[in-house]
């Protein structure tokens, strides 16, 4: 290896341009090298020492002042050889004479100069645009704060908030206002958000998922100026060339970065034609001694406001300069949405532009979820992937990008309920991009005695920055430990040290009744979204208060803050409670007409229930209005609660039937529906032996004998199915009643997030008879307690539909998107059956060509009456 360049006896100086995450990685690994003999001088412009703005929404939406972003705590800075020069601006560089003027009227000389200036948020170039705030630095968001509060205080209302910028940080920007308690609407100049990183499809649901939060879009169209009251230049209005105005009080612009490479082009140092100072593979300029890094760093023609390039370029030249010869190739392009609820990812070549790359697409319609997975033609090597809605794989696949896939890619997709475990990853995967940490590190460390996640991330550095990877990170810490024999924690998340089932318990022990009061007692910083839904649930449980009040609606995940399931082109599903599937003519008369009014597609079900798609969000009301009306509920198929109760026709009817199935359905669905829990549970009674019912495939079963209910536990379907289990038997009806309530609240208290009753009862130390001792035999003596709680579920519920009904302030969560009032008609759909469905990506391109089926589009087309094979009106 060559001799450092740095001498033991004439430490070097090292002058840094800018006070960013990219110049405090630099510091932290130039000075971390054994033989550096070296002295920093780092120049910041803003006066905070060097803080993480890829968790820069924190601060907009935490307490005020409350909320500490400096990255490593700040002790990089207090190292005797660096010179931290805060809220002092470089004003020129002189790389002939190796210097840097600053602002304070210094001149400071250097061996060698690295250059970390960063980027500056881009900023409109129309009318009125100075009035708008940026989503940038510490003091943008103070400001912005400042801004709301002033609204707040000078109109008596809610502020009206616009974002101009539909990427990550305009979404980011948008949650912000929400939190903060103004209205926000985002103005993107494509028709899907994240376009950079999201296909249409994925753009799309994601669409429909930022709508379900309550923030209105206007896309497709770029403003033509920020709109100023004349009578106190106060801001008012966000304006359109060829649309109306939207009404505004506050503008963000959060369009994309620029650069600042002012200082580097005034020198004479080579920079892009779009900007950023050009460099060569070790982070080299044109000029000698002067090195780029991070975002201001142009490489093959292009600047990446991200942090693991940021990072990686730090750490070459630090590199460089002890001596080696690391090289940069290339950016990491990964992106995770960091906005409460809504679970977006992508990684890799997202749009599948790999020539004969194949993609795997899943869009599972009950969950609202679109994932996609891109490989080689031969389906071995990962090349990318899309999540929205449930971007769990991305956790397992985002280390295996150019690798080959240990199995079929669609295995790795949530449909398959399978996980790739984090025993699977090779040494030398990524686990961590921000900080290019692999598995194989993380396993030393574990290997070492760090055995608790917090540590974890602080000795090895993986999750420090973005978070994305902790998931990833806190498996690969369970599955080590769990090999060397050691307990494994239980912990909730790194913000709840209790697990699910202390959590709750603590809960009901000190009656809390708000996110607020949970996380100041238990927990720990702002929560993510592994705890937030959690305490949600819990809080649900015990309070059985409408779902969405007392500020528990931001903590939901987007089925439950839109009381429906999104689909896969954007629409909703509406599915009414039919208990035991049971209905009256009437009410099926009821269902088929508003069917046919919004213009939905219709099914029955496995569930014994009739689901109708297509509705647009700010349909729903509508829609449910008829339906409650008629005496329809809530089916509650967008909660972790009861989906329903199957049933066969029993002894009413059937000449085999022993019981009355149907009855003891009803009463069933009746008294546990609502019933929030840590996964979507199903109950099945069937009238005899044979089972019509299926009743051993559901959580909670009963079978008809001639001795009574026999009663069964769990068991469930889908993608690992399990059989339930015999708990009791020859029970009356009463007795029955009383050993599920008990068994379900036993489940709710002690159950893991996300667990199914099957693998909890697995699970409990004794399977199966542990249940039945404390179910049956009341071996812990809270029998009486568990059928207290469920009796006060039974009494306090509220059909969320008809609460929302009733209620303007919870009707405003359904609004349309705000620059067309019209349908929207960009989603294409196809006739099949007498009835419309979405259009594939091949339908399209047929129709396109002239050789595929008419496309429909809009998304509400009612059938006209008499119309032979139900064709729709106007086609």
């Amino acid at each position: 290896m060559p001799r450092s360049p740095f001498s033991p006896q004439s430490p070097q100086h090292v002058v840094v341009v800018g006070g960013g995450p990219a110049a405090h990685r630099f510091a932290e690994a130039v000075l971390s090298a054994e033989d550096h003999h070296v002295r920093l001088t780092v120049f910041a412009d803003e006066p905070w020492v060097p803080y993480d703005r890829v968790q820069l929404s924190k601060a907009l939406t935490g307490p005020a002042g409350a909320v500490d972003l400096t990255l490593g705590g700040g002790t990089v800075w207090q190292d005797p050889r660096v010179d931290l020069r805060q809220g002092v601006k470089a004003r020129e560089i002189d790389p002939a004479a190796r210097t840097v003027a600053a602002a304070d009227g210094t001149v400071t000389g250097y061996d060698e100069l690295v250059l970390a200036t960063g980027s500056d948020a881009a900023r409109l170039d129309v009318p009125g645009a100075h009035h708008a705030f940026v989503y940038r630095t510490l003091d943008d968001v103070a400001a912005i704060r400042a801004e709301v509060e002033r609204l707040r205080a000078r109109y008596g209302r809610t502020p009206r908030g616009v974002v101009i910028g539909g990427g990550l940080l305009g979404l980011e920007a948008a949650g912000g206002l929400q939190e903060l308690g103004a209205e926000a609407t985002v103005v993107h100049s494509r028709k899907w958000l994240m376009n950079a990183q999201l296909d249409e499809g994925a753009g799309r649901s994601l669409n429909a998922l930022i709508t379900a939060r309550g923030v209105r879009l206007h896309l497709g169209e770029r403003p033509s100026g920020v709109g100023l009251r004349k009578s106190d230049g106060e801001v008012c209005a966000v304006e359109f060339r060829d649309s109306a105005d939207l009404e505004a009080d506050l503008v963000i612009v959060a369009t994309g970065i620029r650069a600042r490479d002012r200082l580097a082009f005034n020198a004479g140092v080579a920079t892009a034609p779009r900007g950023g100072v050009v460099i060569d593979e070790a982070c080299r300029t044109s000029a000698e001694h002067v090195w780029a890094i991070g975002e201001v760093a142009s490489w093959n023609g292009e600047c990446l406001g991200l942090v693991a390039p940021a990072n990686t370029m730090a750490e070459i030249v630090a590199d460089r300069l002890a001596g080696g010869r690391s090289t940069f190739d290339g950016f990491d392009t990964a992106t995770k949405l960091k906005l409460s609820g809504v679970d977006v990812a992508s990684f890799g070549d997202a749009y599948g532009e790999t020539e004969d790359c194949l993609e795997v697409v899943y869009a599972d319609p009950a969950r609202g979820m679109y994932q996609k997975v891109v490989v080689t033609q031969d389906a071995r090597t990962l090349l990318g992937g899309v999540f929205v809605g449930d971007a769990e794989p991305y956790n397992a696949l985002r280390p295996l990008l150019g690798r080959e896939l240990p199995g079929e890619p669609g295995a790795y997709l949530s449909a398959s309920g399978v996980d790739a475990p984090a025993g699977d990853l090779p040494d030398d995967a990524v686990i961590c991009s921000c900080n290019n940490v692999t598995t194989g590190a993380v396993r030393e460390q574990i290997s070492c005695g760090v055995h608790e996640i917090g540590e974890l991330k602080k000795c090895s550095r993986a999750g420090t920055q973005c978070g994305s990877c902790v998931p990833m990170l806190k498996k690969t810490l369970d599955l080590e430990l769990a090999k060397a024999g050691v307990e494994v924690s239980r912990a909730l998340c790194e913000h709840f040290e209790l697990s699910r089932a202390e959590l709750f318990e603590a809960v009901r022990a000190l009656d809390l009744s708000s996110w607020d009061e949970v996380v100041a007692r238990f927990g720990t910083g702002l929560g993510c979204d592994i705890c937030k839904p959690v305490v949600a649930s819990v809080l649900a449980s015990q309070r059985d208060e409408y779902v969405l009040d007392s500020g528990r609606g931001a903590l939901q995940d987007t089925n439950d803050r839109a009381l429906a399931n999104m689909q896969k082109d954007g629409t909703y599903s509406v599915v009414p409670r039919v208990p035991a599937g049971e209905i009256t003519p009437e009410k099926l008369i009821v269902l088929g007409e508003v069917a046919r009014k919004y213009g939905l597609y219709t099914k029955i079900t496995g569930a014994l229930r009739v689901d109708m798609f297509g509705a647009r969000l700010e349909q729903l009301p509508e829609i449910w209005r008829e339906l409650v009306d008629a005496g329809f509920e809530s089916g509650q198929a967008y909660g972790k609660a009861l989906r329903n109760v199957k049933s066969c026709v029993g002894s009413t009817w059937c000449r085999y039937g022993v019981q009355d199935s149907v009855g003891m359905a009803v009463r069933l669905e009746l008294r546990y529906r609502g019933l929030r829990s840590p996964h979507k549970f199903k109950m099945g009674v069937s009238g005899c032996a044979r089972e019509c019912a299926e009743a051993r495939g559901k959580d909670v079963g009963i079978i008809s004998t001639t001795d009574g209910w026999n009663l069964y536990t769990g068991g469930n379907g889908g993608a690992n199915p399990a059989h339930a289990q015999l708990l009791a038997q020859g029970l009356d009806d009463e007795t029955l009643v009383r050993y599920i309530d008990r068994y379900l609240m036993y489940y709710i208290r002690t159950a893991d997030r996300m667990q199914r009753t099957a693998r909890w009862q697995e699970e409990l130390d004794g399977g199966i008879d542990h249940a039945r001792a404390v179910v049956v035999e009341d071996s812990l003596g809270i029998g009486e307690e568990l059928e207290a709680a469920m009796a006060r579920h039974v009494d306090r519920y509220e059909d969320e539909w008809a609460a929302t009904l009733k209620d303007p302030e919870r009707l405003r969560r359904f609004r349309s998107f705000v620059n067309d009032a019209a349908p929207d008609d960009s989603q294409d759909y196809v006739l099949e059956r007498g009835q419309r469905r979405p259009a594939t990506d091949a339908e399209r391109a047929a129709a396109e060509a002239g050789a595929g089926p008419v496309l429909l589009t809009g998304p509400r087309i009612p059938v006209r009456e008499g119309a032979a094979g139900g064709t729709p009106a106007g086609v």
